[in-house]
């Protein structure tokens, strides 16, 4: 989910914090690229009649389709991926995973009526709301990752929290993600579509995080503040309170602990029971993570194993070899120049 409201927030306050422009723009760049969040939007956009795509043997092959493909365009714009995978979710994001979980199967089960009765809008619409990245989908987008020659971690927890560690050692120019948290989490630049299909024609959006604080006249502690009272993944939302009064609310009280005084001696507004904001704080400020000099962190590009990808992809996973190796071809003919120098 990240912050809701943030993008608005950032485009109606700081616009100049925001560039737009063509992929190309980014040749040459290090991107760490926020893995489970791209495999969740390949598993919904790289579909068929509503349904993701699947090979003879009915495995699904989205997830793959999108990763190969997609990485692909990004290696052949001369910029050089490194993905971070999610590892367990913090504790205090488990309610919002089981809302998650909860609202997928009650889409499942709308889905399954919509086949019967609905329209086929419908059905891609309910279709979309089930999708669930799961650990075979890792697994799988992993070992594709290898043999393609591109590096990847895999986080403690938060995927974004990890992006932006290596961004702000300079070991990569920006995170590349769809979650606004990641500049919560103090990534200094935050690349949003990149991973989108080409035929969108979807800009990229570079959003820089000094000028989002500059714009805002914000610390990165009230900054965080702020995106705890628009609405994260840690906490429910406080009920009444929108965008702008959220940041008005942390321009005239400094934090969420003077915001919180002045809702408990006006009552103007309910918090949620249970709203522990001073732990979702920390988890922002202090995430588990693993620190830029870690071995781990140590990453590095390689030449692809093309027997690898057609033993995988096609023997396997039921891919065109011709379709293969015709889109491997630039990649093998750019080692050692653009593509994968490290």
């Amino acid at each position: 989910m990240g912050i809701k409201h943030l993008y608005q927030v950032i485009k109606e306050n700081c616009p100049d914090a925001i560039k737009e422009g063509e992929i190309k723009n980014q040749f040459g760049r290090k991107v760490a690229i926020d893995a489970s969040m791209s495999l969740y939007s390949f598993l919904v956009a790289v579909r068929s009649g509503g349904e993701q795509l699947m090979n003879e043997s009915g495995e699904t092959t989205s997830h793959l389709m999108g990763m190969f493909y997609r990485t692909l365009r990004i290696v052949d714009n001369g910029i050089k991926p490194v993905y971070v995978f999610d590892g367990a979710p913090p504790k205090l994001k488990s309610g919002e995973l089981a809302k998650r979980f909860q609202r997928k199967s009650e889409a499942q089960e709308a889905h399954e009526d919509a086949k019967e009765i609905g329209t086929a809008e419908e059905v891609e619409k309910f279709s979309r709301r089930t999708v669930r990245v799961t650990r075979e989908h890792n697994q799988e987008a992993q070992r594709l990752l290898k043999l393609m020659g591109v590096p990847y971690i895999i986080a403690p927890t938060e995927a974004e929290a990890q992006c932006a560690v290596i961004a702000r050692a300079g070991k990569v120019y920006a995170a590349a993600s769809e979650d606004m948290d990641t500049l919560t989490f103090a990534s200094p630049v935050l690349l949003r579509k990149l991973t989108f299909a080409e035929q969108r024609k979807e800009p990229i959006q570079e959003i820089h995080l000094d000028r989002v604080l500059e714009g805002l006249d914000m610390d990165q502690n009230q900054f965080i503040d702020l995106c705890i009272l628009l609405g994260c993944d840690y906490l429910d939302p406080v009920k009444g309170i929108g965008p702008k009064n959220a940041l008005a609310l942390i321009k005239e009280h400094k934090n969420l602990e003077g915001v919180v005084a002045m809702i408990e001696k006006t009552g103007k507004y309910t918090l949620p029971e249970d709203w522990p904001y001073q732990d979702a704080r920390v988890l922002f400020q202090e995430p588990d993570v693993r620190q830029a000099d870690h071995p781990e962190c140590d990453f590095k590009w390689d030449n692809p194993d093309v027997d690898g990808l057609v033993k995988f992809l096609v023997e396997e996973k039921g891919f065109s070899e011709d379709r293969l190796i015709m889109f491997t071809a630039p990649i093998v003919d750019n080692t050692g120049t653009r593509c994968y120098t490290s």
